[in-house]
């Protein structure tokens, strides 16, 4: 999941098709480089009564002169206690998002052939494919995706954005200039409820920030428990909001050691701290481990949108937050450094977090 100009830096190997494989019902097992014998078995946190709900965010009571001052209460204690969030009334139109989400699986309904003409090029993330794969060793997730940068849009790729069919393309166009707004709200509200003055934090997610989107599709499983639809992590960027396109659950998080299932409310978006923003509060607010789960039963669609410090900024905690805590807990590099660092290492944990700390 990266940012602008980070694709220049990282290429994944090039990997079958999970859904064709699917498809085509070839498998009752699965092959030997999806099984994943180190799957972290810790409990789910619902099996013994800690069913925990992940907070949720009112937008409007967040942008409202009377009830914003609780509402960045809450959004402070989530960012701090669950680096996760549910966002309601965030504006967006239910019926535009159905649109969208139709559209969305059309897409990974397109035939092969048409689908083979926007796949990864050797020495690209972009298109449909896999991500992080560095190695012919390495085991797979049990995904297809579909990778691109949308924001600045001089970033995008000529083989990629322009060939995405009509009317995907437009309603993409849209969305992604929806999901801008709501980040860059976002990041003020987050100023305020760090009391830190919001120009530190607008200084680096500015009119340039970096957008990308991935689009997920997780297939069916016939051994739904030997593998992994997405490896445990935490985001490398700085705010990430997930839209889940059909009413099937599979997003985990990890609280206190145990995962708990994120059940999404009916056209919320689930929203989370990425690496980006623990650095730059300066451990403040926590990027949290998740995953995606498979099921035998049903294909899981989902799309993240990853909101990025614009390229050529740093990386690095903000000043005024290393004043009140009278440390740096963290190094700071360019954003090009930052995501060269992060795309020539596997994707787990939060791995690449412990690499810039102090």
């Amino acid at each position: 999941m990266e940012a602008n100009g980070a694709s220049k830096h990282h290429s994944s190997i090039i990997v079958p098709s999970v859904q064709e494989m699917v498809k085509e019902k070839l498998i009752k097992k699965v092959p030997q480089r999806y099984v994943r014998s180190d799957l972290d078995k810790a409990e789910i946190a619902c099996e013994f009564g800690l069913k925990a709900e992940i907070p949720v965010i009112d937008m409007s009571r967040l942008c409202s002169s009377t009830t914003m001052d609780s509402e960045i209460e809450k959004l402070d204690l989530a960012c701090k206690e669950w680096g996760f969030f549910q966002l309601v009334n965030h504006g967006v139109d239910s019926g535009f998002l159905d649109k969208f989400k139709s559209q969305i699986q059309d897409f990974f309904n397109l035939p092969m052939e048409e689908k083979k003409k926007l796949w990864q090029k050797p020495g690209d993330i972009e298109g449909f494919g896999q991500a992080f794969v560095v190695s012919e060793e390495q085991k797979l997730d049990w995904a297809d995706m579909f990778h691109l940068t949308v924001l600045p849009a001089r970033f995008r790729k000529p083989h990629v954005f322009p060939k995405i069919p009509l009317p995907l393309r437009d309603t993409l166009e849209t969305y992604s200039a929806e999901l801008k707004s709501i980040a860059k709200i976002l990041f003020a509200k987050m100023a305020v409820a760090l009391k830190i003055n919001p120009e530190e934090m607008e200084k680096l997610f500015d009119d340039d920030l970096g957008q990308i989107m991935r689009m997920n599709y997780y297939p069916p499983c016939p051994e739904p428990d030997q593998v992994i639809g997405l490896t445990s992590h935490s985001d490398s960027t700085g705010v990430t909001i997930l839209l889940q396109v059909n009413e099937v659950e599979g997003l985990q998080i990890k609280k206190k050691g145990k995962w708990v299932s994120v059940k999404p409310l009916p056209n919320a978006f689930v929203v989370n701290v990425g690496d980006m923003i623990e650095i730059v509060t300066n451990g403040t607010y926590r990027s949290i481990e998740h995953r995606g789960v498979v099921n035998s039963e049903k294909e899981r669609i989902s799309i993240g949108a990853f909101h990025n410090i614009g390229t050529g900024k740093e990386v690095g905690p903000l000043r005024s937050l290393v004043e009140r805590h009278k440390a740096s807990f963290f190094r700071s590099m360019t954003t090009d450094e930052y995501f060269k660092g992060l795309f020539s290492r596997e994707l787990g944990g939060k791995a690449y977090l412990d690499v810039m700390r102090i």
